[in-house]
């Protein structure tokens, strides 16, 4: 990689910043997406013990996979889970009922876990992903997430006291950092709730977490329709973004050796309740650049405090779990469809953007979003083969007329 000119790369080392860094991406990645976990639990009908595992299990991924690239590779290469995944998976409940059960679930996690692997393994299926079109795949995903910002002003609707404060404050701070905006609506929404009356007892204080373990069931439909789907999403939506975080801070990250690692991660933890662990985009984005350290050789320190961090928030999954229980419905609602409003929009539009592949995006996203379901498989699924069939029809109707 490329040196800072003008740098005494033999003083401070360690710095503040280092920390402060890690502790900010800590509460961007997991205090603005914590929510859509607790989502996709509840869309399976995990219990509240699988969930505080799911938690926990997710946390111990990113921990171990963020210290051991970061030591290995001397580089920021920090990891996260998959919040599209876990829209993807929150977006499967039907009316609140859920379409797959947690063994199912867990299934599926698995198998997309193992593509991931593949992915490092095989380089012509990673080609192949790479070759669908962007827009199709960004709009698999718009279909995905627009469910969940729609669902706040339905929120908004039932409970306009609660909601509507919330809204405001997200569009005033939105104003000034945008990256803040979900932080500070979590925090809103927290003391707005205990303020109106609207929690429930938490009971007993902190708790150490105990990790549950789930015996996977392979259905064709759950890996269909929803683990094929949370590979997708979360190569389209999390890794390739992050490798390219990477690369625009000035390094090379070790892309195959990264999917390994994350693959690995994700299917050790899935039986127990976790979904994918990918890279991380914007949270990376927070530990690669020079507030972290001038000198970019000591920026993989923090990708040790963010490992250490996440430690820590693994061994108290359950009572973070217990805390979010303890809120009303609609401050939970609000938080992920806000949160989720930012990758909403890129989605969008990277997917309406092209002309030319413009109408079979259109059938994609309104395909995902219908919640369609056939032999058991999920809408993510079906939009996907439609918008591709759509694509390849628009083509060859092209070469055929020209």
């Amino acid at each position: 990689m490329n040196f800072v000119p003008g740098i005494d790369r033999g003083k401070s080392a360690m710095r503040s910043s280092l920390i402060s860094s890690a502790l900010v991406a800590i509460l961007v990645g997991f205090g603005g997406s914590i929510a859509i976990v607790l989502a996709a639990a509840q869309a399976v009908g995990a219990s509240p013990a699988q969930t505080a595992s799911w938690v926990s299990a997710l946390c111990l991924a990113v921990a171990v996979s963020t210290a051991s690239m970061a030591f290995v590779y001397r580089m920021p290469m920090v990891t996260a889970w998959s919040t599209s995944g876990a829209a993807l998976i929150a977006a499967t409940s039907i009316g609140g009922v859920p379409t797959y059960n947690m063994e199912s679930a867990v299934g599926a996690f698995l198998f997309a876990g193992g593509l991931v692997l593949l992915s490092a393994t095989l380089k012509p299926l990673a080609a192949l992903i790479a070759r669908i079109p962007g827009p199709i795949a960004s709009a698999m995903l718009a279909g995905i997430l627009i469910g969940f910002s729609v669902a706040v002003f339905d929120a908004a609707t039932t409970d306009p006291l609660l909601v509507l404060p919330l809204l405001a404050v997200f569009l005033i701070v939105r104003m000034f950092s945008a990256t803040w905006a979900v932080i500070a609506v979590l925090a809103a929404g927290i003391g707005w709730a205990i303020l109106l009356g609207k929690t429930t007892s938490v009971g007993a204080g902190l708790a150490w977490s105990e990790l549950v373990l789930v015996l996977p069931r392979f259905e064709m439909s759950a890996l269909l329709g929803l683990g094929l789907p949370l590979f997708l999403v979360s190569m389209a939506s999390q890794n390739l973004p992050g490798f390219a975080v990477l690369r625009a801070a000035g390094y090379q990250p070790p892309t195959r050796p990264a999917l390994g690692v994350t693959g690995l991660v994700s299917v050790l933890t899935a039986p127990l309740g976790a979904h994918t662990t990918t890279m991380a985009a914007i949270t990376a984005s927070l530990c690669t650049g020079p507030d972290t350290h001038p000198d970019p050789d000591r920026r993989w320190i923090a990708g040790l405090f963010y490992g250490a961090f996440y430690l820590v928030l693994a061994g108290v999954g359950v009572s973070v779990v217990a805390g979010f229980a303890a809120l009303p419905p609609g401050v939970i609602i609000t938080v992920a469809g806000l949160a989720l409003i930012g990758p909403l929009t890129g989605s969008l539009s990277a997917a309406l953007g092209p002309e030319d592949t413009r109408f079979p995006a259109v059938l994609t996203l309104t395909a995902t979003a219908s919640g369609l379901s056939l032999f058991g498989i999920g809408s993510a699924f079906w939009g996907l083969v439609l918008g591709l069939i759509a694509l390849g029809a628009s083509r060859i109707a092209a070469r055929w007329w020209n």
